[in-house]
């Protein structure tokens, strides 16, 4: 599993820290989305997943 965030849509509303806060942080001056572990370990994909599911704009995706 890879992450892949795309900054240009991410709308900044927080829903990716608040499902996986060890693999998404966000940006002080803007609150957009950082990807902390682009390939996080196997315990982690359905929280990932809630993650990509529940982000409203769409920036998050999984390869």
């Amino acid at each position: 599993m890879k992450i892949r965030a795309d900054t240009a849509v991410c709308v900044a509303s927080g829903m990716c820290v608040m499902h996986a806060p060890e693999v998404f942080d966000q940006r002080e001056d803007d609150a957009v989305v950082v990807v902390l572990v682009a390939e996080p370990p196997e315990q982690e994909h359905d929280t990932v997943r809630q993650a990509v599911l529940g982000c409203p704009s769409g920036a998050l995706s999984i390869d």
